[in-house]
């Protein structure tokens, strides 16, 4: 029975549309950003060049070394000392203030910017074959997928992902706690998130990872509206974490403090990440994914 089959017995064939909608965008993404950018095999692989070997039916033909080529007329492969698939883990935030949207604007919530992001991810590695996994959290992990990469693998991540809901607050520590538990190999770590809490303990927990001979990237998702605070007339504020939490405020009162504490908390961020060799890369809602996805592939080693 085929994956989608399967599906099909606890799945309305709505459920089914928004996945199939979500991987479709996904696969728009990462193949229009390809198409301007030239990538290594290993995405963020640490591999050294080992020896030529020559190319036989079936090879793949982005392994060849086409300077050879043009040296001695004959097709050779470029072999690694380290050829093993790579494995990356999606750690999605879904606590309630990735709700956070302004219906005016017509922008995604954080969350729903969080989830597209990691379906371009996951269908970005899954194509090249490499083992990807996905784990959602707020105080706790609440949905895992092992990372495997067999292609209808990518079809159960995008149902996870379609399926996940912001609600109630985080507690990012507990998270890679449960998740030093189940990581054992090295790979890579992608957290997608607003990143908001106690900027040094989730330092110190990122730290803990790397540790544990993981890469670790961070991608930041905020709102313009949290950047640029350009609300100007008394506004109710609610909780999207803690429903209690509501208080009516006076915008041009704080503006000054609250763009001094966001400033604060972004260089925190920057140097805690920068001193445990963590990549961050902080983006709005209101930018574009291709444009996100460039800018971090065209960062990595192996791309032109």
């Amino acid at each position: 029975m085929s994956v989608k089959n399967s599906l099909l017995n606890w799945l309305t064939p709505q459920d089914l549309s928004r996945i199939s909608q979500l991987q479709l965008f996904a696969r728009g993404v990462v193949e229009g950003v390809r198409g301007g950018i030239h990538r290594s095999r290993h995405l963020g692989a640490s591999i050294e060049f080992k020896e030529h070997r020559p190319y036989v039916p079936g090879d793949d033909v982005g392994s060849i070394d086409w300077k050879l080529f043009g040296k001695t007329d004959r097709l050779y492969i470029r072999q690694y000392e380290d050829e093993t698939n790579l494995r990356c883990t999606l750690l999605v935030d879904q606590s309630g203030s990735m709700k956070y949207r302004n219906a005016r604007s017509g922008r995604p919530s954080k969350h729903e910017y969080a989830m597209r992001l990691a379906a371009c991810l996951a269908y970005l590695f899954v194509s090249q074959k490499d083992a990807v996994g996905l784990a959602t959290f707020d105080t706790q992990i609440r949905a895992y997928l092992e990372p495997r990469s067999q292609p209808n693998h990518l079809q159960l991540l995008m149902e996870a992902l379609t399926e996940s809901k912001p609600g109630g607050e985080t507690d990012l520590g507990l998270v890679i706690e449960g998740l030093l538990q189940r990581s054992k190999r090295r790979g890579i770590l992608f957290l997608i998130s607003d990143c908001f809490g106690d900027i040094p303990q989730l330092c110190k927990s990122l730290a803990l990872l790397r540790s544990n001979h993981q890469e670790v990237v961070v991608f930041q998702v905020m709102d313009d509206d949290e950047w640029d605070f350009p609300f100007q007339q008394r506004t109710l504020f609610r909780s999207l974490e803690v429903e209690s939490l509501n208080q009516v405020v006076d915008p041009e009162a704080i503006r000054k403090s609250y763009l001094q504490k966001m400033e604060a908390d972004q260089q925190a961020l920057a140097l805690g990440c920068r001193q445990h060799g963590i990549e961050l890369i902080s983006t709005r809602t209101s930018r574009s994914y291709s444009e996100l996805l460039s800018q971090y592939l065209g960062q990595q080693r192996g791309y032109g």
